[in-house]
């Protein structure tokens, strides 16, 4: 755990301060995940904190909780009443191939056409099944991916590090930071309570790191606006991961949206973003342009697989990942499955979007970027070495905040925070929320 710490806080250049973890147990797993969700939380709470002591003078003393944090690594929303829709669309999942195995994502509908595209069409897993069966899992995977889809081999470790895309990856720090535009010097407008308060988050992450990323900075009092494109949604996590933001949608191919855009980006003091490494370039809002619209922006982005090498601009998601990186075919050989077995939680997300808060954090007040990818998070929790068997105590009501939190699709409680930092309790004014439910416009 301790390596762990070190090697992130080392990563955004926080001081090597021990902080304490507290109750016990974890996450059962092949690799240690809950050291992980607390080392990477832990991380953006050090960030917050130092903040503030640069404003007051005091810096906060933190803890972070084993067992709520492993829970958060999970979902943090408990319905009254009502279920959270399904994560996976039903022809989701992993596939046996004629020598091996494959991972198709297809939650997305343009996703699942592309694998339909190149299966034909599959009304069930059972269908599925049978086309994949006849297929080499390396051509599968081309085939879907050049189809415009997303779909993983599964790999093992030895063989990921020989391959070019591993070998790029290596080679990348865990956050890639670069001097910007320095920003513009502004008083502070938050407090002790809320320190990120009077901070413009422009959110253009979907589905969970960045949004994991966006919530804890609305949690510290920043003011969090998501946009959206017209027709995206995501029924399994936006729950989950719209705590505290207000949701717009805006389409970067339509004039008068794109002058919305440019006028929200103008004021923007943070954009997080997690399309891919070519996308904003091809939409017209490439590096240079960015910083001209808003010179001294800081610029937060992730992607899949890393920023360098053959697959820097493949589209990615933490379940792939896991498969493309040797996670999946490790947790098998671990539990003595006969398949792919992933980590118990989507970890590389979660932790991610937790690097990508601290990071734009400790950028505040000097502007500039960083970059961070599933695939080098993946890096970290591999060479940290094996997870324990120790489990956690069950979740009980005990775990759960009193307040009612009133969501469009009924009321909800939250688990108490995982992370204390003293005088600062995370905390978010608005509910959960439907995409494109408020206005493109800040507070």
């Amino acid at each position: 755990m301790t390596d762990l710490l070190t090697s992130i806080q080392a990563a955004l250049g926080l001081p090597h301060t021990p902080i304490p973890f507290t109750s016990s147990g974890a996450l059962p797993s092949a690799f240690a995940v809950t050291d992980l969700a607390c080392a990477s939380i832990a991380a953006a709470g050090q960030a917050a904190s130092e903040w503030l002591q640069q404003q007051t003078g005091r810096l906060p003393s933190l803890e972070v909780d084993r067992r709520l944090a492993s829970f958060w690594f999970a979902t943090s929303i408990r319905p009254v009443g009502w279920s959270v829709p399904p994560l996976w669309d039903p022809v989701a999942g992993d596939y046996a191939t004629k020598d091996g195995w494959i991972r198709l994502h297809t939650n997305a509908p343009h996703h699942r056409a592309a694998a339909e595209k190149v299966l034909g069409a599959c009304a069930d897993r059972a269908a599925v099944a049978s086309k994949v069966a006849h297929w080499a899992k390396t051509d599968l995977e081309q085939a879907v991916v050049d189809a415009g889809g997303c779909a993983a081999e599964m790999r093992s470790w030895e063989h990921w590090q020989t391959h070019p895309q591993g070998q790029a990856v290596n080679a990348e720090p865990l956050i890639q930071f670069n001097a910007g535009h320095p920003q513009q010097a502004k008083s502070w407008k938050g407090s002790v309570a809320q320190p990120l308060a009077g901070i413009k988050v422009l959110d253009l992450t979907r589905v969970l790191a960045g949004p994991v990323a966006s919530r804890f900075l609305a949690g510290l009092g920043a003011d969090v606006l998501r946009i959206d494109p017209p027709t995206w949604n995501e029924p399994g996590v936006v729950p989950e991961v719209t705590l505290g933001k207000r949701c717009a949608r805006l389409d970067l191919h339509n004039p008068d949206d794109r002058a919305v855009f440019d006028r929200l980006l103008n004021d923007a003091d943070i954009l997080l973003h997690g399309y891919r490494a070519d996308a904003l370039e091809r939409l017209g809002y490439g590096v240079a342009e960015r910083q001209r619209l808003a010179p001294g922006l800081i610029d937060v982005c992730l992607n899949a697989y890393g920023w360098s090498g053959p697959w820097q601009n493949r589209r990615g998601f933490d379940s792939l990942v896991q498969m493309s990186s040797g996670i999946a075919g490790a947790g098998m050989q671990w539990k003595k499955a006969d398949k792919p077995t992933p980590l118990p939680v989507q970890a590389l997300d979660h932790a991610t979007g937790y690097l990508m808060a601290a990071a734009a954090i400790t950028l505040l007040g000097r502007g500039g970027s960083a970059r961070l990818s599933l695939a080098r998070t993946a890096k970290l929790l591999v060479e940290n070495g094996a997870g324990t068997d120790e489990a956690l105590r069950a979740e009980d009501d005990k775990d759960q905040g009193l307040l009612v939190e009133q969501t469009p699709w009924g009321p909800a409680h939250r688990l108490h925070v995982p992370l204390k930092i003293t005088g600062t309790p995370l905390q978010w004014a608005i509910p959960a929320s439907e995409l494109g439910s408020h206005r493109a416009q800040w507070w």
